[in-house]
C-alpha cells in the first residue's frame, strides 16, 4: 500500500456476464474480514447486454473516497483483453500491477461489422507489463467454467496483503454450496498461474 495514503485501489474491469460484480464483492468482503476499511463503487452500464462493467474497491486504515482517477489504481484486473487497454490510464505508473484474462470478446459493434477490434493487443499488453492469465481455460480445467472470476481473484491475491484462509472462507460463504470445492480449486490455480 502507498505510504502516503495507506489506501490501496483495485479496479476490476470486464464486460457484462463475466462475474466482475461477484469478484468485487469477494474482494471487498475479504478486505473487510482482514480488518480494513473498505469502499466499493460499481458501474454496470449496459452490463446485461455485454457492455463494459467496472468495479473500484479501495481499502486501507481509513478510506475517504471510492473514486479512482487516472493513475490511481495499484492493481487492475481485467476480465477481457480489450477492457485492459481501455482502462490502462487508471494504472499507477511504474508500480501498478495489471492482471489480464487472456481472451478477447468481440463487442456487438464488431460482430455486426460497424467496428473492428484493435490490433496488436498482445504487444500492447506486454508493453504494459500485464500478467496474462488463461482464466477461462483454468476454470474449465477445474470443472467450473463459470469460475473465471474466481481464477482472477486467485491471481489478484498474489498482489494483496490478505491471508489465503480469509479468501477461502469468503469464497466458501459466497458461492453456491455445490460449487465451493471447484471454486477453491479455481482460486488456487489462478494464484499458481500468476506466480508462474
Amino acid at each position: 500500500m502507498s505510504n502516503e495514503t495507506q489506501t490501496m485501489t483495485v479496479l476490476l474491469v470486464g464486460v457484462g456476464g463475466q462475474g466482475t460484480i461477484l469478484a468485487g464483492d469477494l474482494l471487498a468482503k475479504t478486505a473487510a474480514a482482514s480488518g480494513y476499511d473498505v469502499k466499493i463503487s460499481e458501474i454496470h452500464g449496459m452490463s446485461q447486454r455485454g457492455g463494459s462493467v467496472s468495479t473500484v474497491v479501495r481499502f486501507g486504515e481509513h478510506v475517504a473516497s471510492m473514486i479512482c482517477d487516472e493513475g490511481c489504481a495499484d492493481v487492475i484486473v481485467s476480465f477481457e483483453a480489450i477492457e485492459a487497454l481501455r482502462a490502462q490510464q487508471y494504472l499507477k505508473r511504474d508500480c501498478g500491477r495489471l492482471f489480464v484474462n487472456d481472451e478477447a470478446i468481440s463487442p456487438v459493434s464488431v460482430a455486426i461489422g460497424n467496428a473492428t477490434m484493435p490490433g496488436d493487443v498482445s504487444a500492447r499488453l506486454e508493453e504494459l507489463g500485464a500478467v496474462r492469465i488463461p482464466a477461462g481455460h483454468i476454470a474449465r480445467s477445474a470443472n467450473s467454467p463459470k469460475s473465471t472470476n474466481v481464477v482472477l481473484m486467485g491471481a489478484l491475491s498474489t498482489a494483496l496483503p490478505f491471508e489465503d484462509e480469509v479468501w477461502r472462507k469468503i469464497i466458501s460463504k459466497r458461492v453456491p454450496p455445490k460449487t465451493v470445492d471447484a471454486n477453491l480449486a479455481a482460486f488456487d490455480a489462478g494464484k499458481q498461474s500468476a506466480r508462474a
